[in-house]
């Protein structure tokens, strides 16, 4: 019997897991309490290791297609078909012919965070899709306008924080989204038990809005408007009172005569919560002494995503709440964190719309475009009309909007290759299918969450137990061999070499690094004898904010350090970090980016838009789901079930709608069936499927998953419909029609 400690890579919330093997044998799992961050907090997604680790569906060998079958091969085999079949589509189309589609597990996996970029520029096409764009780019694109990179997202500092405002986030279902931060009901409690307020605003009576004081719901897609309405009260009243942040602030007086275009006598019909209502949460904002306003997936996936996005962080600055003991702050990572490195203060800031889609002409954003139009580029021909495609840990069959269209769009496609660990809904499509290994088989570190975390916190894990194929990292870089024109036997050695020469080189050649003008060959041979993810790993951790500096600090952070701390490093509190994190041009806060500004006419517009009283629908989070694949496990698919309609009881009297009895949805992009859940947890007018489902397509390998199939609510969505400044996919207020079935 052996004991491992392990982050769990299932969500956000990077908790410590304890776990028991006997050889190849998980005996069990458990919370690790000694971990620095989660003290031992789980949530049921940790259970699900186990099953993973012992799911007969879980792809453990490469498939290749062989007469309309995908049939089991060789790695080399597989590789070998690769090189065969996409080479001549890159030759003789060229880059853009080949689109790429990155799913959200690779935010939680080291090898993807790290040599994902290294064969994305070797493969050099435009069309490059991620989750993001159905997710979260809103707050991402306002991040990098208003403060120069796209990861320098303030988080509420929820463990001092004395009065919490959250909209369209449901943190004790997600465990924190864009917050890292493990126990979201305890330390919601916590605000409560030392005097504080939580107050929630959304569609849906959440199980967070359960614990908070006060809920308001609220019209889907009307949270920029509520926002703006926020901040009209604070400047009409005189309540702002921005302290030190004025003189950090660019376009500070602009945005306040901005605002003040919506007042809360304005917004209040739109949004149905009454202007009283909106001016008493605006002063009792604005009296706390440390407050933050906290907004997640349902005010990003919405057509003024951006703008709320914005505005949350304008709050936040006219309170005098941002960088701030309590309020909205900035992490700072061990490892990876651009706000870290180089020079403090200033930098390069965001630039989008270097390329344009095809098609329709929409913007890329850093570096990608967005995935609502990835259909209409492999269907419309032409010069760079897609021809081939690669996932990586992604289903986009189901997670995308209209993904009817899609899948007939695929199906014509003269190439695909995915890396997963399942044949699910986009990889039956697949001529080869590259098997990642499973989370127990690979080493762990949150590269991307650390820099969202609620507090500075480092932890490494190593792999549990070996796999029966080479680690994901291998297979990426062979990837980029067969891009690059290497063939599919390319030197693995020679490009990890390629890939941590590149990142010294960089460092030392970066003014203001802990590393500026070290020499790179003294540094190389001091990561010796490590290879891979480690050994990138360890260079970022020495050369990070609390790094070694390859002997300028010898009690300084390196991978060593935290192999011998298997519970982790605390790192210690968020603390104030401005003027330094800043990596805009000005060297200031941009309060008013022009393109934001350009954008409030849209919302103007907004408040003048006649409501005709339909109903729209929603999408909403659960516990046991982060992601598709896990209704393949039985741990987190038990119980009743969970794909169901909500809908208001006065709705479901008015419409006949019976509960436990099936409802037909129709919008502009399709039609679905779903059972209903009668409940007065959602507000009139809106009804609420959850994402992810929808498991009963022909050809998919997911036994459990197919008898819990639910409906898969993105066949409503409507590809059209993207929000301007990001792209993001709109999937919240969708105009739908409901009916018995």
């Amino acid at each position: 019997m052996a004991l491992h400690h392990r982050t769990c890579p299932f969500c956000e919330a990077t908790c410590g897991l304890e776990i028991e093997t006997d050889g190849h044998e998980v005996v069990s799992v458990r919370g690790d309490a000694k971990d620095v961050f989660s003290r031992g907090f789980i949530c049921p997604k940790a259970y699900g290791i186990k099953q993973l680790h012992e799911d007969p569906d879980r792809l453990t060998a490469p498939l290749v297609r062989r007469n309309e079958e995908l049939v089991e091969a060789t790695l080399d085999e597989a590789f070998e078909e690769i090189d065969r079949r996409l080479t001549p589509i890159l030759d003789e189309r060229g880059r853009n012919a080949v689109a790429v589609y990155v799913g959200n597990p690779n935010a939680h996996n080291l090898s993807a965070l790290l040599y994902g970029p290294a064969w994305l520029r070797a493969l050099g096409s435009q069309n490059i899709y991620t989750a993001s764009t159905v997710d979260q780019m809103p707050k991402q694109v306002s991040a990098g306008l208003m403060f120069g990179t796209m990861l320098s997202i303030p988080i509420p500092d929820v463990d001092r924080c004395e009065h919490l405002v959250l909209l369209g986030a449901n943190p004790l279902v997600s465990n924190g989204s864009l917050l890292t931060a493990p126990d979201m009901r305890g330390r919601l409690r916590r605000i409560r038990g030392r005097g504080g307020k939580v107050v929630v605003i959304d569609p849906r009576r959440s199980r967070t809005a359960d614990e908070a004081d006060e809920h308001h719901f609220i019209r889907p897609g009307t949270d920029a408007l509520l926002l703006a309405a926020l901040a009209c009260t604070l400047v009409e009243e005189e309540l702002d009172a921005p302290g030190r942040l004025a003189g950090l602030c660019e376009g500070l007086d602009r945005v306040r005569e901005l605002v003040r275009g919506f007042p809360p006598e304005a917004v209040a019909e739109p949004c149905g919560i009454p202007a009283g209502e909106i001016r008493r949460m605006a002063r009792e904002l604005a009296a706390a002494d440390r407050a933050a306003v906290y907004a997640r997936i349902g005010t990003c996936t919405q057509e003024f995503g951006t703008l709320a996005s914005w505005l949350v962080d304008v709050l936040n600055v006219l309170t005098g709440n941002l960088d701030r003991e309590g309020g909205a702050m900035f992490a700072r990572a061990a490892a990876g964190q651009r706000n870290s490195s180089g020079a403090p203060g200033s930098g390069r800031g965001v630039r989008f719309g270097r390329w344009t889609s095809r098609v329709r002409g929409l913007p890329e954003v850093y570096g990608e475009l967005p995935v609502a139009c990835l259909a209409e580029e492999i269907e419309t021909p032409g010069e760079g009309q897609v021809r081939a495609l690669i996932t990586v840990a992604g289903n986009p069959l189901v997670s995308i909007p209209n993904s009817a269209r899609l899948e007939r769009a695929v199906e014509t496609l003269d190439f695909m290759v995915a890396v997963d660990i399942y044949v699910n809904e986009t990889t039956r499509h697949a001529d080869v299918i590259l098997p990642g290994p499973e989370p127990l088989e690979k080493s762990h570190y949150d590269l991307a969450l650390y820099q969202l975390a609620a507090r500075n916190v480092a932890n490494y894990s190593p792999a549990v137990m070996e796999g029966d194929g080479p680690p994901e990292w291998e297979l990426l870089l062979r990837l980029a061999g067969i891009v690059a024109g290497q063939g599919p036997n390319a030197d693995v050695e020679a490009l990890d070499r390629l890939v941590i020469e590149t990142l010294v080189r960089r460092e030392v050649g970066l003014p203001g690094s802990p590393l500026a003008e070290r020499d790179p060959g003294e540094l190389l041979d001091a990561l010796e004898p490590r290879r891979g993810p480690e050994r990138v790993l360890d260079f970022m951790l020495r050369a990070g904010p609390y790094g070694d500096g390859f002997g300028n600090d010898p009690e300084g952070l390196s991978l060593e350090q935290l192999e011998r701390n298997p519970h982790g490093v605390d790192l210690g509190p968020l603390e104030p970090r401005l003027p330094d994190a800043l990596r805009t041009p000005s060297g200031r806060i941009e309060l008013a980016p022009e393109p934001i500004v350009d954008d409030l006419e849209r919302l103007r517009a907004a408040l003048r838009r006649p409501r005709n009283g339909g109903l729209v629908l929603v999408g909403r989070r659960q516990l046991r789901s982060n992601n598709s694949w896990m209704h393949n496990l039985p741990a987190l698919v038990k119980g009743k079930e969970r794909c169901t309609m909500h809908v208001h009881p006065e709705d479901a009297q008015r419409l006949g709608l019976e509960d436990g009895r099936r409802a037909l949805l129709r919008s502009a992009a399709g039609e679905l069936e779903a059972p209903v859940e009668i409940t007065d947890a959602i507000m009139p007018g809106v009804v609420s499927i959850p994402h992810g489902w929808g498991h009963d397509a022909a050809g998919v390998r997911l036994r459990v998953a197919a008898e819990h199939a639910g409906v898969n609510s993105n066949l409503l969505a409507d590809e059209s419909m993207v929000e301007p400044l990001s792209g993001n996919a709109i999937l919240n207020g969708i105009p739908v029609e409901v009916a018995p079935a």
